[in-house]
């Protein structure tokens, strides 16, 4: 959903406070010493300054206290581990804390461009300070030392000077060489990698432009109203979705930055990356190279930098290393992967049936199977009239009669992975399931509230059902089954959703463009779908972990909040049967080897996300890495193990081998969610078809 705003013209303003004068802290000229904000640059901010104060959903006051959240964001997103800057220089910008809403206003963007290129000078000398000390050869680094680094360094005190950095950059390098060791290279090969790396960064940092710093700055701002609210350089104006997804000509995945990687949040349905089976959430990329050529390592880089590599032409081939999130948190293995570069096809995202036969209390039951990779509409066929034109109602609707014809028992429909599309398409396939009534609402920024209604009269199926989500199952799909748990249609089933429930528009400015959030989803019950998602009514393990990914992961994400409710209270026919329904799960789930696979895998991942430090002695490093791989090998081969197949013999075995992943759908009878979702639905038949004779 897209509402264009009318161009706002503003009057440039330039303010004429005076500022302190920063000399460069670096022992000679950089190239970056004379970047200024230019003309274009200072009337952009402006516009957005105005754009986001008329428009913006929150319309939150831009003062003193949201300058201290720009100042606190600004510094977070270019020194997030507190390893660059020095307590002097933060004593330096301290007394800007409260002045950057000022400076906005008035399009003064020197602040900015002074604190980004002390940043750029810092980086620099950390990064000659890294190669000083891999010059003097990886072999004379002694990892005997007991000793070892502070990963979670978010609120550490910065450091006081360059010599308590320089320890800290010791350590970091030297975590660097041993992570390399312990995945098996040698110590020429980690000192020609790295090496190559920081030079490259230093590199990278003489290609600085004044657009660089800008983006960077102005994003700072932006964000700190909501995640997706952000500027658009020009260049990244012509994929203005160019932080979210890659699934035009590219490898159909979305991807973010995390520290000095940038990972992979989710696969497009039907995209390069997903048909590879190689490639999951979490696994972050390290190297990129076209074809056949040269791996460029892209470690430090920039999103947008790194998504310029792996987007090409059509046909064309994108080979990656990637270190899997399956890797013990220390563990540096990679691996390289090839995909074949293409556009996703509608036809390959289009919803598809399938019937499982479940034995359920003595008798076997049919369920049907419908999985829903994404709501998609051909709005150019559409448009055209054409009576065939594809989308997901249309398509659900036909698998729906198919099964019907087949007379299953009840039928379940799998949103899991389905990242949203078309919210017409939300709209019109909870009308196959409602008689009619409202579907979803959006409240815009002036706070109208716009209902979005089917009124096509009687259900297409009133049948027993099922809504089987997981954590990215976001915006269309969250609005989809939170009307169905709404209006009582469906029992949801599995993890919490994404939590995705706001709606952004694009607008051009002068120079680049601004997207800005301007509008919000609420359920039928005024729920929102923001932050929160949709909780499902029995919760399955999950197979990533919330507080990595998800809306509630992100920074300065919206608040989940409600509104007035659209539907009536209507009876629930699940509600005296849940406690039941979820005890009969726990027992049936308590011994199935997915289930536990997936709890066990997902308790090692948090209770490895606590821990604070590094070890960078080699050989307890060593241990612990062992200890570590020797744990998820167990649980990969008691998993195995209840398949049938053959147990591996170490953890990291070829691809083909170790695709045991709870959300392959490739034998919907042999996913234990898919048939544990059936189980569920026909538990609920039989309690109250029990309760009904009586």
């Amino acid at each position: 959903m897209k509402r264009f705003l009318s161009r706002t013209t503003l009057m440039l303003v330039l303010g004429a406070s005076a500022l302190p004068s920063f000399a460069s802290t670096s022992a000679g000229p950089n190239s970056w010493d004379g970047l200024q904000p230019d003309r274009d640059q200072v009337i952009a901010s402006l516009n957005i300054v105005e754009l986001l104060k008329r428009h913006h959903y929150s319309k939150p006051p831009l003062n003193d206290e949201r300058s201290s959240k720009i100042y606190d964001a600004y510094l977070k997103a270019l020194d997030p581990s507190r390893m660059y800057f020095t307590a002097s220089d933060i004593a330096q910008f301290t007394p800007w804390r409260t002045q950057f809403d000022d400076f906005l206003k008035s399009g003064e963007l020197d602040p900015g461009f002074t604190i980004y290129k002390r940043h750029l000078d810092r980086l620099k000398e950390r990064l000659d300070y890294a190669l000083a000390m891999l010059n003097k050869g990886v072999d004379k680094i002694d990892f005997s030392v007991d000793e070892s680094l502070t990963i979670d360094r978010e609120n550490a005190p910065w450091a006081k000077n360059s010599a308590e950095l320089d320890d800290l950059w010791r350590k970091r390098v030297k975590d660097e060489i041993l992570r390399l060791k312990i995945a098996g290279k040698d110590n020429k090969a980690i000192q020609d990698q790295l090496t190559k790396r920081y030079k490259n960064q230093l590199m990278r940092l003489e290609q600085t432009r004044s657009e660089d710093i800008f983006q960077a700055y102005i994003n700072a701002f932006a964000q700190t109203y909501d995640p997706h609210t952000q500027y658009l350089s020009p260049d990244s104006a012509e994929n203005f979705d160019i932080n979210m997804s890659l699934s035009l000509e590219g490898i159909g995945a979305v991807l973010q930055s995390d520290n000095d990687f940038v990972k992979v949040v989710r696969l497009v349905p039907a995209g390069p990356a997903e048909k590879s089976k190689q490639i999951k959430p979490s696994d972050k990329i390290i190297g990129v190279a076209q074809g056949k050529g040269e791996m460029v390592d892209v470690v430090g880089w920039r999103l947008d930098e790194v998504v310029k590599l792996i987007r090409g032409p059509k046909g064309s081939q994108v080979r990656l290393e990637v270190i899997p999130s399956t890797n013990a948190p220390n563990d540096q293995t990679s691996k390289v992967v090839t995909i074949t570069r293409e556009a996703v096809k509608l036809e390959d995202q289009a919803a598809k049936k399938s019937e499982i036969t479940l034995s359920h209390d003595g008798r076997n039951y049919k369920v049907g199977v419908i999985d829903v990779p994404a709501f998609y509409l051909d709005f150019k066929a559409y448009r055209a009239g054409d009576p065939n034109y594809k989308s997901t109602t249309r398509d659900v609707k036909k698998l729906i009669g198919e099964l019907q014809q087949d007379k299953v028992d009840g039928i379940v429909i799998d949103l899991r992975n389905n990242g949203g599309g078309s919210l017409q398409e939300a709209t019109e396939l909870t009308g196959l399931f409602i008689d009619q009534g409202p579907t979803v609402l959006v409240r815009n920024s002036d706070g109208r509230v716009d209902v979005l209604n089917d009124d096509e009269g009687k259900a297409f199926y009133s049948g027993p059902m099922t809504v089987l989500v997981n954590r990215l199952s976001a915006s269309a799909s969250e609005i989809f089954a939170g009307a169905m748990q709404d209006y009582h249609r469906a029992l949801i089933v599995g993890g919490q959703t994404f939590g995705k429930g706001t709606v952004q528009t694009i607008q051009p400015l002068n120079h680049g463009e601004l997207k800005l959030t301007l509008a919000k989803f609420y359920r039928v019950s005024g729920q929102s779908t923001q932050h929160q998602g949709v909780i499902p009514d029995i919760s399955y393990p999950s197979v990533v972990d919330d507080k990595e990914i998800g809306e509630s992961a992100l920074p300065d994400s919206m608040p989940w909040d409600t509104i007035r409710p659209v539907l009536q209270a209507q009876s629930d026919p699940f509600k005296p049967f849940l406690d039941q329904l979820k005890t009969q799960h726990d027992a049936r789930t308590e011994h199935n080897a997915d289930f536990v696979y997936a709890r066990e895998r997902l308790a090692l991942a948090q209770e490895l996300m606590k821990e604070k430090t590094l070890s960078l002695n080699e050989a307890k490093r060593r241990t612990q890495q062992t200890s570590i791989e020797n744990r998820q090998l167990a649980m990969e081969n008691e998993l195995r193990k209840a398949k049938g197949q053959e147990p591996l013999k170490k953890l990291k075995q070829e691809d083909d081998d170790n695709l045991l992943d709870d959300d392959s759908k490739t034998k919907p009878q042999d996913d234990a969610y898919l048939t544990e979702s059936g189980h569920i639905l026909l538990d609920y038949l039989t309690l109250s078809s029990a309760v009904a004779k009586h």
